[in-house]
């Protein structure tokens, strides 16, 4: 009980306040352009009873592939497709930083589409789309701000619940669901103004390949938001640790700490697919209220918001 209590602990960063002069969701590091993928030379800490996986190896993930799909990790969301909207099941974690997720998308999309952040329904008119949607938890929330929304998803089973749920609702009830893949839609010239990948990009097999898809999904000057886990000793031993093996938040198995990337890393995997980062925001767990707050911790869970530029760098 006391190993549980302390890897809690490090799930709360220090206090942050936002002041007149300091933007809430700035980026913490300035130089992105020497960022190079780095895994640590540090043993993983030592598994609890239930004996988790080995830390694997590093490998070379960016190798070009047809399709950034990862069939190990499709059949690991079929199987529990059916718990999408179950906020006590396998995605209770979701369904808790969902609000402070929508927090910072609301926040940063009002101010680069020139819209009223106090307004019911801010992004009336605009395209979203949602890639890896899984049960909807995301797209329902942003048709209800107005937005037309698309979801995707690889696998079937959560298009069907999707659907399911948001037919429940008049407003919801207007979301495209697909069962299709971001590369495809590129291949069908599909464009949005917004692009999400939330929670996604560490459960493809080629993270490069899998950004330049949401790049091509992008129109200039539109926005993409990627929320993911850093690759970090202290996401290891909270977001699988105790996450998956010690509090039985997530299946076992659900993350492999080697398919993270840091910050750095992702920053400049965008900026290679024309996408310029330009804020960056961490997520605070706190266990005695059980909520997550946005925070200037990177260190485990973060969302970077970005703009997609006319040219890539190559």
């Amino acid at each position: 009980m006391a190993m549980t209590w302390k890897l809690l602990k490090q799930l709360r960063p220090p206090p942050y306040t936002a002041t007149a002069s300091t933007s809430l969701h700035r980026p913490r590091f300035l130089n992105f352009q020497n960022a190079t993928r780095l895994f640590s030379d540090q043993p993983p800490l030592p598994p609890p009873s239930g004996e988790p996986p080995p830390i694997p190896p590093p490998q070379n993930s960016h190798s070009p592939s047809p399709s950034s799909l990862n069939q190990a990790e499709l059949a690991k969301f079929a199987a529990i497709a059916g718990t999408w909207w179950d906020s006590e099941g396998p995605f209770k974690p979701l369904h808790a930083m969902n609000p402070t997720r929508l927090a910072f998308i609301r926040s940063t999309l009002c101010r680069h589409f020139r819209r009223d952040p106090l307004s019911a329904r801010p992004f009336e008119g605009l395209k979203f789309i949602d890639v890896g949607c899984g049960g909807g938890i995301l797209s329902e929330p942003l048709a209800r701000m107005g937005a037309s929304v698309t979801g995707v998803d690889a696998v079937e089973k959560n298009i069907k619940i999707a659907r399911l749920h948001a037919d429940l609702d008049p407003v919801t009830s207007s979301i495209e669901y697909h069962c299709t893949t971001a590369e495809k839609l590129v291949d069908e010239q599909r464009s949005f103004d917004a692009v999400f990948a939330l929670e996604v990009i560490e459960h493809v097999a080629n993270p490069a390949e899998f950004c330049k898809s949401l790049s091509a999904l992008t129109v200039p000057d539109g926005a993409t938001v990627i929320s993911t886990i850093n690759r970090s000793m202290r996401a290891y031993a909270t977001a699988i640790i105790a996450a998956e093996y010690l509090l039985h938040w997530l299946p076992k198995g659900t993350h492999q700490w080697s398919s993270f990337l840091t910050p750095e890393e992702l920053v400049l995997i965008l900026e290679r697919a024309s996408i310029s980062v330009q804020e960056m925001a961490g997520f605070a767990y706190n266990p005695l209220t059980g909520r997550w707050s946005i925070s200037d911790d990177v260190s485990v869970n973060f969302i970077a918001y970005g703009t997609k530029t006319e040219t890539a760098t190559l």
